[in-house]
């Protein structure tokens, strides 16, 4: 008998098991079928036991686990090739998670200015709003109090403005400042998207001031937003970019994608991972492009996202005193409700479909990119009767 007191208190669970899935469905240890509309928290980004991810993972893991960094790897090399013949990168370092992705690219951006003679410029700016990770450094660029609370004092070198505001930035721009951090749809803080107007306006103002313009893409990357990476609706390039959870489907692998100017300070010792970029890892990530970058698919999810859009206006229309507005890009979709967003989430929950609580009062829905048309409306329906079960109340 599985003993949920052995675990650390830190996660406040549902009461619920799941012991498989199918696509975009996960199947309680009870038989209960969920519609996942959660993916994990974006991370199951074809769904669950994808066949090919499936596939590909068994054959891996019949020829190799892991061998570590000291050696050369031919797997890591092909997917490095892969992100960087698909984006603005020049090289590449794999990660375990979002969190190591972001560590590697705060750790990039200061060791850019280190080597060019400036240790002085170490400071980030990022946005009100922000979640980067739970690591020491990633919380003290999220900013979030809550985070930081009784972990010592915070880490030294993030400056936080307020959210898409201009004048804020460039008043806190110093002697000191290596780069600008930001996420192009902030996942946790609501599902609020930068303009593409601000985007260029900060894409310029780095280059003004010479510094580093570091996108958080673990969340709206790897197709979830209808472009493979967030940053190409603004039509700009960032200098580094964290990305992790779509990448793997599942499986754990993050990544830090840099320039080569902005990696030019990255020399062998300055860093390193133990787990990062091993072979199990590198087959998924490769397998998730294989489907991701497939001709079609990013138009599929934008036609998914388009039937979820038109739904939630109508019933954004219909339950006015449930729905104040409809957030996000793509199927990184955030529904600001009037009424305290876990009520939603729990009675979407009684209509067997999962989805996320996110900052400023909001219910993420992140379903599989793989999601049908029909699925899409299955999920609305589900919705919809959650809707009229509160405002029955």
């Amino acid at each position: 008998m599985a003993d949920a007191a052995t675990l650390y208190d830190t996660y406040a669970r549902a009461p619920m098991r799941f012991e498989r899935g199918e696509g975009v469905w996960l199947i309680s240890e009870s038989g209960e079928r969920y519609l996942d509309f959660a993916a994990g928290v974006a991370v199951n980004s074809l769904g669950h036991a994808h066949p090919h991810l499936v596939e590909t993972l068994k054959s891996q893991a019949e020829k190799l686990w892991h061998i570590s960094n000291l050696y050369e790897s031919p797997g890591q090399e092909k997917l490095a090739r892969r992100l960087i013949d698909n984006t603005f990168a020049d090289k590449v370092f794999f990660t375990n998670s979002g969190a190591e992705a972001l560590e590697c690219a705060i750790k990039t951006a200061r060791r850019y200015h280190y080597a060019k003679g400036h240790p002085e410029k170490f400071h980030i700016i990022t946005f009100e709003g922000a979640f980067h990770g739970r690591t020491i450094a990633t919380i003290a660029a999220g900013g979030q109090q809550k985070y930081i609370d009784g972990f010592g004092p915070k880490a030294p070198g993030f400056d936080q403005v307020p959210f898409e505001d201009m004048n804020a930035v460039r008043d806190a721009i110093s002697d000191a400042t290596a780069g600008i951090l930001l996420e192009p749809v902030q996942g946790e803080g609501g599902l609020r998207s930068f303009s593409k107007e601000f985007l260029r306006e900060i894409r310029a103002l780095c280059d003004e001031r010479d510094l580093l313009l570091i996108l958080d893409e673990v969340q709206c990357g790897v197709g979830r937003t209808g472009k493979l990476f967030a940053y190409e609706h603004a039509g700009i390039t960032p200098d580094i970019m964290a990305v992790a959870k779509g990448i793997g489907g599942g499986f754990p692998v993050g990544a830090c994608l840099a320039t080569a100017e902005a990696a030019s300070g990255m020399v062998a010792g300055t860093h390193g991972s133990t787990y990062g970029g091993n072979p199990l890892a590198m087959a998924v990530g490769a397998a998730v492009l294989d489907v991701v970058l497939a001709d079609g698919f990013l138009q599929h999810v934008n036609d998914v996202a388009l039937v979820f859009r038109q739904g939630l206006a109508s019933l954004k229309d219909r339950f006015p005193e449930i729905i104040e507005d409809i957030r996000g890009t793509g199927l990184m979709i955030g529904i600001k409700t009037k009424i305290p967003n876990a009520e939603l989430l729990t009675a979407m929950r009684g209509e067997k479909i999962l989805a996320v609580l996110a900052g400023d009062n909001v219910v993420r829905l992140l379903p599989p990119l793989i999601t049908t048309a029909e699925e899409a409306r299955e999920g609305l329906a589900r919705l919809e009767k959650a809707a009229e079960a509160l405002s029955k109340r």
